[in-house]
Parts: C-alpha cells; structure tokens; sequence
C-alpha cells in the first residue's frame, strides 16, 4: 500500500491532471496510489442526489480498497464540488475532484477515466455511475468479482429505475426504462456506462481520447465505445445481480421526453453505425437501411398497439424516425447545458 497525504503531493496530482482545461476542486486527506479499483462518477448540477449516489459508494459491503474520481462538468455553478469536497475531507472516501470546464457528456467522462488512470497507476478496473444513481450494497463487490471470475473486458450491470410518480409502474417495461438483458452470463454488447466496469487493458487499446467528442451533446458516446470493443475481439459479462438504481424525476415520464428519448436513441444507433461502416458503399447501405424501417416502424407499432399502451407501441416510430432525420443531418442534443433541467 502507498499512502500519500495529499497536501504533500499536489505535484503528484498536478501530473495527473496535465489538461489546461480540468482543475482539482477537492481531494481527501490522504490517497491509496495502490489501489486496483477506480469509481467514476460525473457530474452535473444535481448536489442532492449526488450525495446519494457517495453514500451507495461509501456503505458498499466489500473488503477491496477503492478510490473515487468525480468530475464536476458545470464550470461555473460547480454545485457538486461542495458535496464531493465533504465527503472526501471527512475520509468517507477517498480520491478527487475535479473541474472539466468543457461541458458535454464526453468531456466528462473522458476526463474521469483520463485522471483515474493517470493518478492510479496500479488500477486495472475501472467503474462508472452516474450522479443521479444509488449503488446496492454489494454492487462493486459483485462487478469486480466478475470481471475476475470471467475475464471479461468489460462488465455491465442493470440501472432499474424509481419513478418519482409512481403512477404508472409499467413504465419500467419500455424500452426507454428497460435494462438490456434479464440474465447474468455473456453477452455480446452492452449499450451504456451507467453501470458498467471497463478494464485498463480495453482502454489501452484504443487512443484517446475514448468517448469520441461527436457524441458529446447527443449522448451515445458509450454505445460507440463498447461497439469499438467488440470490433476489436472484446468480451462482455452481464451481471444482472449487481443492481444500481437510477431516480426517474416526473419530468422524464411524461410522453412528450419519453418520445423525444427515442429519438435520441434512432440518432445515436444512426451514428454509431454510419462510423462503424468501413467503406462508402457500407455507409450507403446504412443510410439505407435507416430509411427503410421507418414503415417497417408503422407495422410493428400497429401490432404492439393490441397489447401496449400507445406511449410503448410508437417507441419504434420515434427510434426509427430519430435515425431518419439523423441520417440528414438532424439530431437532438439533451446534453448541452442549456436543454438540461436538473
């Protein structure tokens, strides 16, 4: 173990932290250079839960020493540096954090990977949970135990949503809501980083930096990530044990945001396979093929109408329609500052 007390090792962190455009807001007393495991978490001007998300991090049952990196990405409010400062001054955890005064999705995650692989050199796995989500007890525990037992290169897990109207419970079956897979095993893809354990081997093999910046305000950056993995021969793991959950506010529930959500969803699949395709005639074929299930939607919203509800059943007329409009250039972005509502 290398214990360092941080107010002796600013140029140890400086080094850590070479990009002009990221700043330390906070670090605890003492950091563990030693430490095998990482958490990220950005974050963006949600302090309250933010502290809901450290205390799932600090309660976690597990005997493996593991180091936090939270990445406030809003430069000016910076309203979750406070509450990262408290916890890591108390010693409920240990690690950073820092400013990324570039703000998108990417940014922020970058900037979090980037630092906890450059300020812990001896961390092989790296986590991430968002700001607006609380860890079970036994979840890092479980998706480290995985990744042991598997080898896999990268581990997912579910993120289960609570409603703050829970008036309709079904909505945690559609698509918008519902995670990727139902079992533990194997798996050939995962599709987002809310819950998710990526090894420093995976990272290594691509340049940085790893979320591309052309998805960094329509989201979608980690979806084309792990597609990268798979290409390059990766395996996943799914973990369906190691549960996070993530707090719906009222305002994600309402039909017009779970439409506008699926289109984001039809622009991010349009993008991720337009880049992914290898030649002019493959990116055609894209196009194409994007253009195409925009009927192929209608038929199947007309069958899921004899058994869902009508805001499930034009879930595949707004992905397909999202990737239609994208394929001519038109794509939402909910990750600038300005569309995001707290």
């Amino acid at each position: 173990m290398t214990l360092i007390p941080t107010d002796l090792s600013a140029n140890r962190i400086s080094d850590a932290v070479r990009d002009p455009n990221r700043e330390i807001a906070a670090s605890s007393r003492v950091i563990d250079l030693s430490v095998g495991i990482v958490v990220c978490i950005p974050c963006f001007r949600r302090p309250q839960h933010l502290r809901l998300t450290l205390e799932s991090l600090a309660s976690q049952r597990t005997p493996r020493s593991f180091a936090v990196v939270m990445v406030e990405n809003d430069a000016a409010g910076r309203e979750s540096a406070p509450v990262a400062a408290e916890f890591l001054a108390a010693g409920k955890l240990q690690g950073i954090c820092l400013v990324e005064q570039r703000q998108g999705n990417c940014h922020a995650i970058n900037a979090a990977f980037e630092t906890a692989q450059a300020l812990f050199p001896a961390a092989t796995r790296f986590l991430m949970i968002d700001d607006d989500e609380i860890a079970s007890p036994d979840w890092l525990e479980l998706m480290v135990r995985t990744c042991e037992a598997t080898g896999a290169d990268v581990v997912g897990g579910p993120v289960l949503p609570v409603f703050d109207d829970d008036s309709r419970p079904w909505l945690a079956r559609h698509p918008a809501f519902c995670p990727a897979y139902e079992y533990s095993g194997a798996v050939p893809l995962i599709y987002g980083c809310g819950n998710c354990l990526i090894t420093r081997a995976a990272f290594e093999r691509f340049d940085r930096p790893a979320f591309d910046l052309r998805f960094n305000f329509l989201g979608g950056g980690d979806c084309d990530f792990f597609v990268r993995c798979r290409d390059a021969g990766m395996t996943f793991h799914w973990t369906a044990e190691a549960v996070i959950t993530e707090t719906v506010p009222q305002s994600r529930t309402s039909p017009g945001w779970i439409a506008r959500r699926g289109l984001r969803i039809g622009a991010i699949n349009y993008r991720v396979q337009y880049k992914a395709a290898p030649s002019t005639a493959a990116r055609a074929w894209v196009f194409a093929q994007m253009l195409g299930r925009l009927p192929l939607s209608l038929v199947r919203a007309a069958r899921l109408l004899t058994s869902s509800k009508a805001v499930v059943a034009t879930h595949p007329v707004m992905v397909a329609l999202g990737a239609a409009l994208a394929a001519f250039g038109v794509e939402p972005k909910p990750y600038e500052a300005s569309k995001i509502v707290s």
